[in-house]
């Protein structure tokens, strides 16, 4: 992963613009069904937050361009499945996940509305049930009220502990903002995981522990 981040910092730090660019596409490959298993979204994400602390990166372009791909990639995940129905989860290439489409079947059956809301949290899921919420018939205004605001706290929860574990390495560590960024990048996605890795535990815990029959929350 190094060999694949580090020349990355060097060169967006360089080009606003493409690491901005990078943002959004990193945000919105994640939410797309099988490119989000494999893509490494969150974590292109946590290492650019590095670049905020030292003025390479201005944290209000940062959010947005977060927000907007995530917003773009879980709403044609969404459409795509409201158009194609049930037959799409049978297609390929998501034929070749049907471990992953049974648990974010199983997942939004459970959870129902807030099925959208917890799965932006929880990897490898995130890229697959706003497609399992099209397919099984949730309504659209029904899925974007939740997913919205889903995503407007998924955007700072990954963004904001890079910058401010850089921030705090500057101004405790004693390190000036100019010195280069290699390798500083591990700390944010670090800590990033790290919440990350709790907010999805949590989740899952909590899954885990409700009692309630599948079928007892629809889609509605």
């Amino acid at each position: 992963m190094a060999s694949f981040i580090d020349p990355l910092i060097t060169f967006v730090s360089a080009h606003a613009w493409l690491a901005y660019l990078t943002l959004f596409l990193a945000a919105l490959l994640e939410a797309v069904p099988v490119a989000g298993s494999v893509v490494p979204g969150s974590t292109v994400i946590l290492a650019l937050s590095a670049l905020v602390p030292g003025g390479d990166l201005k944290l209000q372009w940062v959010l947005l361009a977060a927000i907007a791909g995530a917003l773009l990639g879980d709403g044609s995940a969404f459409w795509i499945g409201h158009r194609r129905q049930r037959e799409i989860l049978s297609s390929w290439p998501l034929s070749s996940y049907p471990r992953v489409l049974v648990q974010s079947e199983t997942f939004f059956r459970r959870w129902g509305t807030w099925a959208v809301f917890f799965a932006r949290f929880v990897p490898p899921i995130r890229a697959f049930v706003p497609l399992t919420a099209g397919a099984l018939g949730m309504a659209p205004a029904r899925f974007y009220a939740v997913n919205i605001p889903a995503i407007l706290l998924w955007a700072p929860a990954h963004v904001l502990p890079g910058v401010l574990a850089i921030s705090a390495l500057h101004r405790y560590g004693g390190i000036p903002h100019h010195v280069g960024l290699k390798h500083y990048w591990i700390i944010a996605v670090i800590v990033g995981a790290s919440i990350v890795a709790l907010v999805t535990w949590a989740v899952r815990r909590r899954q885990n522990g409700a009692g309630a029959p599948a079928t007892e929350r629809g889609p509605g």
